[in-house]
């Protein structure tokens, strides 16, 4: 009945499909929104499982799906099935990184952000930009957020608004700052309403600028797309220089936001056979698996690995250590 979609639009809409890399804080609200609009397909991406701290801002979660250690992807997908059965939902346990975001995003019509990360952003940007693929920046830490709504050779792409990724350490994180809830909700349900207008061609109601939130101090402010620095050679949109497809210019360890964890992606991403893998390091600490990821705690580290080889290593903050715990007990 909304003027603003209608019948005709609604119609749109279950022929659009969306990819939402991240169901976090951010990716949770887009979800359930984007499921109960009658989107007729979303892929869920997301590389993580779920902690206790999840819940306080994760609103897809609770603490059954920790007992089963299930994925975030895997468990977002379980719930959204059964609100809206009649669309198509599939969940990706993976990094996006540059060797997969082809087939992840092939042939979708918007890609949401719910990372928590700048590399991954400017590899969507890259992705999306070289494809001209719609997709929409978000971000939220303490009880500010972020967003823009990136429509290739329509608006400026995140590299006009950004030339490069902050230097490590200059920028508030997750560990730092915190995070509430209500700021990640506003945040990506304002993502969420932008993405209906993009589906549904509404191109002359989209935010057409960095749209910023600060929920605390009751402040909006908007940084218009004439105010944005659209430089004439972007790297990215101008100049068609894609760096972040690049394998080689790709981090293979990364420190994870809000968590004293590092992430290490195996070069070969080659498949492991989880049962084989557990009777081996049943030896050096306690062991627990299911078809979606396997648990190695250890008196110092818990240690998560995934069928592609991937791996989420808690308890430090030190890539190097990160990396030679991997190579210890996985191998590389």
């Amino acid at each position: 009945m909304f003027y603003g979609i209608g019948t005709h639009g609604q119609k749109i809409l279950m022929d659009k499909s969306a990819v939402l890399i991240g169901c976090g804080a951010l990716g949770c609200t887009s979800a359930n929104l984007l499921v109960r609009s009658g989107i007729g397909c979303l892929k869920i991406v997301d590389r993580d499982y779920i902690e206790e701290s999840n819940l306080q801002r994760q609103s897809l979660f609770d603490e059954e799906d920790i007992k089963k250690n299930l994925p975030k992807s895997v468990a977002a997908q379980k719930k959204l099935q059964a609100v809206n059965s009649h669309i198509r939902i599939e969940s990706c346990v993976a990094d996006l990184n540059p060797s997969n975001i082809g087939s992840l995003l092939e042939n979708t019509d918007i890609v949401i952000d719910g990372t928590d990360n700048f590399e991954t952003r400017f590899l969507i940007n890259d992705y999306c930009v070289k494809k001209e693929i719609p997709w929409i920046y978000g971000a939220c830490i303490g009880s500010v957020g972020l967003i823009m709504d990136i429509v290739p050779s329509k608006t400026p792409c995140l590299r006009c608004l950004l030339e490069h990724i902050p230097p490590f350490g200059t920028t508030e994180t997750c560990d730092t700052a915190g995070i509430i809830a209500p700021i990640a909700s506003i945040i990506a349900s304002i993502q969420v309403a932008e993405a209906l207008k993009i589906l549904t061609n509404n191109f002359d109601a989209l935010n057409n600028g960095l749209l910023k939130i600060d929920i605390w101090q009751n402040e909006i402010k908007r940084l218009h797309i004439g105010d944005i620095k659209r430089k004439s050679d972007c790297v990215t949109c101008k100049q068609h220089y894609y760096e972040f497809l690049s394998k080689d210019n790709y981090s293979m360890a990364t420190s994870l936001c809000g968590r004293n964890a590092v992430q290490i992606l195996h070069p070969n991403r080659s498949k492991l056979d989880l049962t084989q893998l557990a009777a081996r390091l049943e030896k050096v600490g306690t062991v627990s698996f299911n078809n979606f990821l396997l648990r190695l705690k250890t008196e110092k580290y818990d240690i998560t690995i995934f069928p592609d080889g991937r791996s989420i290593i808690s308890g430090t903050n030190d890539m190097s250590l990160a990396k030679g715990l991997y190579a210890k007990y996985i191998g590389m």
